[in-house]
């Protein structure tokens, strides 16, 4: 099984830095976002490679997964064996490239790695989000054995007033206790459509995608005759509502803070701090570093 992270977009919200840096690049405290997003992928049991989806204007990022010998025994020689690790560590992942060489939406991103992904179901991890213990994807595979193999998509509760921002699910929770909140964490819900950000009066319910998704092979078939949809882009929940009409399909519910956002200057930044803050190696020269900032973090 593999998982796919599509990399190929521009990164404007971080310009002008990713003028010359992909946004994927971008470090949280010591590693890029890409590589821990890499490292989560390849959690569940079964998954064997990692297909990034990259643009030919962004070579620095296969320049990262590469092997740098003339670093390492730069390191080593210092005496830096550790860093020699830790820089060789990315170069020993299962991580394998195809382009998208114009750009049409998530949905054609997907696509690209058609030919990779084969026959087998597999996962779409987006690249701008990430789970620290890894654990969501690993969740997801349970509640698709239970159901027989079924797509399953990670999904996590909006405030109200806020449906229109978001492609919502329709559904019911499968899972309901007497107690149980239908939309807390833990829910399964099976699912039978997805609206696109509707009026709060609309939504049937307040569930939205967060960013990861265990889908069924027959995805790229629908993918490959799929119309332009919103922004004339090829849209992956287009091609997964017509995925309903054929299969099951169901969403686990998380907490939305089980994973931390890189997709904003302002989040990226915000991700950096919950890192060194939770790292023990880090939260003391962290809190240093900040001096007077730090007493309103506790």
């Amino acid at each position: 099984m593999k998982a796919i992270i599509p990399a190929a977009g521009l990164g404007t919200r971080f310009l002008p830095a990713t003028k010359s840096m992909p946004k994927e690049l971008l470090p949280v405290l010591d590693k890029p976002v890409i590589q821990y997003v890499v490292e989560e992928a390849l959690e569940p049991e079964g998954v064997d490679g990692v297909i990034i989806v990259n643009s030919r204007e962004k070579p620095q990022i296969e320049d990262y997964f590469s092997i740098d010998e003339k670093l390492e025994d730069m390191l080593s020689s210092r005496g830096k064996d550790e860093f020699a690790q830790r820089v060789h560590e990315a170069s020993t992942l299962p991580v394998s490239f195809v382009y998208q060489d114009n750009p049409r939406g998530l949905g054609h991103a997907v696509l690209c790695a058609a030919e990779a992904v084969g026959a087998e179901p597999f996962f779409v991890l987006l690249g701008d989000y990430f789970v620290p213990d890894r654990q969501m994807c690993l969740r997801m595979t349970e509640v698709s054995k239970e159901h027989g193999g079924a797509s399953v998509i990670a999904v996590a509760p909006v405030p109200e007033d806020q449906t229109n921002r978001y492609g919502i699910i329709a559904g019911e929770c499968i899972n309901r206790s007497e107690t149980a909140d239908t939309e807390s964490e833990g829910a399964v819900w099976k699912v039978s459509g997805l609206v696109e950000k509707p009026e709060p009066k609309d939504a049937p319910s307040h569930l939205f995608i967060v960013g990861r998704y265990l889908l069924s092979s027959r995805i790229m078939e629908l993918l490959a005759t799929q119309g332009p949809g919103a922004g004339n882009e090829i849209q992956l929940t287009d091609a997964m509502e017509r995925l309903l009409a054929e299969e099951e399909m169901y969403a686990l519910v998380v907490d939305p803070a089980e994973g931390c956002d890189t997709g904003t200057p302002a989040a990226w930044a915000a991700t950096n701090a919950r890192m060194a803050l939770s790292d023990p190696n880090q939260i003391d020269a962290f809190k240093e570093a900040l001096g007077q900032a730090a007493e309103n973090l506790g």
